[in-house]
């Protein structure tokens, strides 16, 4: 399993990375093992102001249906769109083109609160 250093990371198995005000986020590679193969993932909160920790979407396992959560208060700006089409890009790059959603950040600095590589492999560990 990887965890790549230079991503946050949140105790419910979200990753974002930051350039500016700008976030990505996705699911950790962790999550995307545990859930197994995805199949759909819903996410219509475009557009949408949330606040840390709220639900942005949801994520279905052939197993389960899994809520995603919000690292960071921001807006959301875009949705993969890749993902509709080919949701198991989550399972097979969930780092690259398994992105789920960027977001403009309320304050970039709100990351500095989530885990590092290290912490979220202790977590997991």
């Amino acid at each position: 399993m990887s965890f790549p250093a230079n991503l946050k990371y949140t105790k419910d198995h979200e990753w974002i990375s930051v350039e500016g005000n700008v976030a990505t986020i996705g699911i950790t590679d962790f999550a995307q093992h545990e859930l197994g193969d995805i199949v759909y993932i819903d996410i219509s909160s475009t557009g949408k102001a949330l606040s840390a920790e709220e639900v942005f979407g949801t994520v279905e396992a052939v197993k389960t249906v899994s809520d995603l959560f919000l690292p960071a208060s921001g807006t959301i700006t875009a949705v993969n769109p890749a993902l509709e089409a080919n949701p198991e890009l989550v399972n097979s790059d969930p780092y690259g083109e398994g992105w789920m959603v960027k977001v403009t950040l309320n304050n970039p600095a709100d990351i500095d609160t989530l885990m590092d590589a290290a912490a979220y492999e202790k977590l997991v560990g």
